[in-house]
């Protein structure tokens, strides 16, 4: 009798627990994830199109859009020319797309496939799908001057050896693109006054758009009007590094509060955070230099992405040469840090309307999500040149309708990604917030 009873309350249990079981995966784990131990159902799991048979989520949830943009050998007098670096993109719109790059560099032709037996006796070049060049480096490179963190921009060691007009040429460093990729505005005006654009946008905050570009060489932050034909305010002393109210020390990138507060990520030789209040006056800032691989709080080596949920008002920085994100409420108080792993190199950082934070990261060429707390969420990406591949994704927006644009520096090129159909929403990177214009 007493062991007709163990036997029937252990049943019981058994059940309870596979009820609690199927209770929580269809109430608190995502959409087609099922506890360890229970199956899941045909089309559930971490696909981005729920359902679909076969396939690796190359490039997750989107469609590479082909020919995007155009080859800048289609404009005029630029035969054999091609895109540089491109460091920054922003999309006002899926008609008007906003690109900086390093200056142009030659179109080059894949070499033939030879054997290079100096080298080894079975090797050959290229192999596969390696890169051909790096667009942010070299001899042939569109860099004028330091790239890299620590490097002054106007130590002649890091000068460029190039020569302008034949292994690069400094103009279309801003240009505007359409949803077909054509170019519809050139901002040329402006190639002379920029030493290196490194990233453009819009404060989705400001009703009047005006386009901000961060130039790091020029140790300063530009403000244009939306058509680019003024330039309305400079923050920082162009051509003077410092770390004050009017300084920066190579400045990477930006984010504003809903209020248009502004925090100025610097940045490659800087290692703070400066704040500004809507007219761009000097508020605080916050940070120290640190000594890699740095643990102490407030401490910033590559001071790189940053962005703010507007919610909470706190401040995700991208510490980058220690591989991790820092979290500080916007006074700049320490409360929170995010470790991202040895072979990550954190470079850009977006929340949009989904309250997620969303990175990209240059060593494992992944985009991934995050939640606020940290949490991994979703990542997808592969290196590559071929359409769709990834190498340094140094920026990336997303426009209206849900199309996401990268800029990849070693690649050379910008691209575009459009929604699959039938693509998981929670996998695809969130829209901005526009609360000013839309």
């Amino acid at each position: 009798m007493g062991g007709r009873i163990i036997i029937i309350g252990f049943t019981f249990m058994t059940l309870a627990i596979v009820f609690l079981l199927g209770r929580i995966s269809g109430s608190t784990l995502p959409p087609g994830v099922r506890p360890m131990g229970l199956m899941a159902l045909p089309g559930q799991g971490f696909a981005a199109v729920p359902g679909q048979k076969g396939g690796q989520d190359f490039t997750g949830p989107y469609e590479v859009a082909p020919d995007w943009p155009k080859p800048l050998s289609d404009l005029p007098d630029h035969d054999g020319w091609s895109w540089g670096a491109v460091q920054g993109i922003f999309a006002e719109s899926p008609d008007r797309i906003f690109i900086v790059q390093r200056g142009e560099l030659p179109e080059i032709a894949p070499p033939p496939r030879r054997p290079i037996p100096e080298i080894g006796p079975s090797l050959s070049f290229p192999v596969g799908e390696a890169p051909l060049r790096n667009a942010s480096q070299g001899p042939a490179s569109s860099l004028p001057g330091a790239g890299g963190p620590g490097q002054d921009p106007d130590d002649i060691r890091f000068a460029w050896q190039g020569r302008l007009g034949i292994d690069a040429r400094w103009e279309h460093t801003i240009v505007v693109v359409n949803r077909d990729g054509n170019v519809v505005e050139e901002w040329t005006q402006w190639d002379d006054m920029l030493r290196r654009p490194h990233a453009v946008y819009i404060n989705p905050y400001d009703p009047d758009k005006h386009v901000w570009v961060v130039d790091d060489h020029s140790h300063a932050l530009f403000k244009f009007s939306n058509d680019g034909e003024e330039l309305v305010q400079t923050i920082g002393t162009p051509g003077e590094k410092g770390a004050d109210a009017t300084h920066f020390n190579r400045p990477t990138f930006l984010a504003w509060l809903p209020d248009s507060t502004l925090f100025v990520a610097d940045g490659y030789n800087g290692t703070r955070v400066a704040k500004f209040d809507a007219d761009g006056n000097f508020l605080m800032d916050w940070g120290q230099p640190g000594t890699p691989p740095e643990t102490r709080p407030g401490y910033f080596n590559t001071v790189h992405g940053i962005a703010v949920d507007p919610e909470s008002r706190r401040v995700f920085v991208s510490d980058r040469s220690n591989d991790r994100i820092q979290v500080f409420d916007e006074n700049g108080n320490y409360l929170d840090e995010w470790p991202m792993g040895p072979q990550a190199n954190t470079q850009f950082l977006h929340i949009g309307d989904d309250g997620s934070l969303w990175v990209s990261d240059d060593r494992t060429w992944k985009i991934l999500k995050y939640d606020l707390e940290g949490h991994l969420l979703y990542a997808w990406g592969s290196q590559g040149a071929w359409p769709g591949g990834m190498w340094n994704v140094h920026g990336f927006s997303v426009d209206q309708e849900g199309n996401l644009y990268i800029a990849e520096v070693a690649n050379g090129r910008a691209q575009k990604f459009v929604p699959r159909a039938g693509a998981n929403s929670d996998f695809l990177v969130a829209k901005p917030i526009y609360s000013a214009w839309q």
